[in-house]
């Protein structure tokens, strides 16, 4: 997925002949801290709330608040991990998509990442969950996918996660069965270490309602 499917048209652009009031009252309308500005087109960065609040007369114009914008960005054919890695590193709940030649596309939310992400992860699929603890140096999903296959299973998602200054890897699958008794005993049969398991009635109903509680916060 990239970014030019993320794009969210709810949000409008600021243009410099916007005043500070105007930028407040969009943030207030739209719950963001920020607001990309263009000018004919061009995206020339984002604006945040402290920067028009610093401004002694927030009625002045953008044009005149002679600011030196920050400007992320992703180009329309970034991949949806760069876009994640965008706004956890400047911080952001919103990222402007640009063309090559710089042209503001429309704007994705983080709230967009999340129900894409969630679909992604099969959050909304079936079935059940299940963390293995392995060497690095002896992990292999071919091998993984081999054991949970040869029980008539699929994995529909998997996360790697590692520590600092370990040698070991936790590994998490989604899997499309809810009943995972025989593919936990192949793993332990294999000497892999099962860390945690959660079938559906267990595991998919409580991460649903997190899911959903969450979205309801982003839009009240």
């Amino acid at each position: 997925m990239v970014a030019s499917e993320l794009i969210s048209y709810d949000i409008p652009p600021l243009k410099i002949s916007d005043t500070g009031v105007k930028a407040l009252d969009w943030m207030e309308e739209f719950k963001t801290s920020e607001l990309p500005v263009v000018d004919n087109g061009q995206y020339l960065g984002l604006i945040g709330e402290s920067e028009i609040f610093d401004r002694n007369d927030i009625d002045d114009t953008i044009k005149d608040y002679n600011l030196a914008f920050k400007n992320p960005s992703v180009y329309e054919n970034q991949h949806l991990f760069e876009v994640i890695s965008l706004l956890v590193q400047n911080d952001i709940n919103l990222i402007p998509v640009i063309d090559q030649n710089g042209k503001y596309l429309g704007l994705i939310t983080s709230k967009k990442i999340i129900q894409c992400f969630s679909k992604i992860a099969s959050v909304s699929s079936s079935g059940s969950i299940l963390t293995l603890e392995v060497n690095l140096k002896d992990y292999s999903l071919a091998e993984i996918s081999k054991m949970v296959e040869s029980n008539d299973a699929k994995i529909l998602t998997s996360f790697i996660n590692s520590h600092k200054d370990s040698n070991k890897l936790e590994v998490t699958l989604k899997i499309n069965k809810t009943e995972i008794s025989r593919i936990l005993h192949t793993f332990e049969r294999f000497n892999y270490t099962v860390l945690a398991s959660y079938n559906e009635s267990e595991y998919h109903k409580d991460l649903q309602d997190r899911y959903d509680e969450f979205m309801r916060f982003l839009n009240p």
